[in-house]
């Protein structure tokens, strides 16, 4: 009976004693978050030129290089179009290049049409390329709820135990009294036989 105590006890701590997110447990250093996906961004390449566009800090960013070296194309003219929207990109460093980016704040699929047109210098080539821009809609957080509901579970599993412990003792002690009881009864009508 102690041992079966014991055992159920031992369970309660262990299920009361979870880990679980959202607590400062000491000096550790927290592992790197895991990003599934950098975020939206549009990609096409031609036989000249490969290029990157992603919405960032209010603008959209473009990233040029030559397809076949990887080398950043400096000094272009880059246009971009997307439905009414048309602008020229100005130049941020070599090969990087930047409009501004409210057009694509709103979720949904966003054509982009971008003319390239490099000076005399690099050759004067001029390339027309496209792509799409999917702006995901923002994700509902899903995260405290579910870390709720698995605390709520452990919880309950631990008063579950509890419950069945106190309910083991208590039918235990009630054995063991009617027993004492019995035991207590049998032996005054065996002293009073004669």
């Amino acid at each position: 009976m102690k041992r079966l105590a014991t055992m159920l006890a031992l369970t309660v701590l262990a299920l009361s004693a979870h880990a679980h997110g959202g607590e400062d447990h000491g000096d550790e250093a927290a592992p790197p978050a895991v990003v599934a996906e950098a975020g939206p961004r549009a990609i096409a390449a031609s036989e000249e030129f490969e290029f990157v566009a992603l919405p960032q800090a209010g603008q959209l960013l473009i990233y040029l290089d030559r397809f076949a070296s990887n080398e950043p194309v400096a000094n272009a003219e880059v246009e971009i179009e997307s439905g009414a929207f048309k602008a020229i990109a100005t130049t941020l460093g070599p090969g990087v290049y930047a409009v501004a980016g409210d057009a694509f704040k709103a979720p949904g699929r966003h054509p982009l049409t971008v003319t390239i047109q490099t000076d005399a210098k690099s050759g004067g080539v001029s390339d027309l390329l496209s792509a799409t821009l999917e702006i995901a809609p923002p994700a509902a957080s899903v995260a405290p709820a579910a870390g709720r509901w698995a605390d709520t579970a452990i919880l309950g599993a631990a008063a579950l135990a509890v419950l069945s412990l106190g309910a083991t003792i208590a039918i235990a002690r009630r054995r063991r009294e009617g027993r004492e009881g019995r035991e207590g009864r049998n032996a005054i009508r065996t002293e009073q036989t004669p």
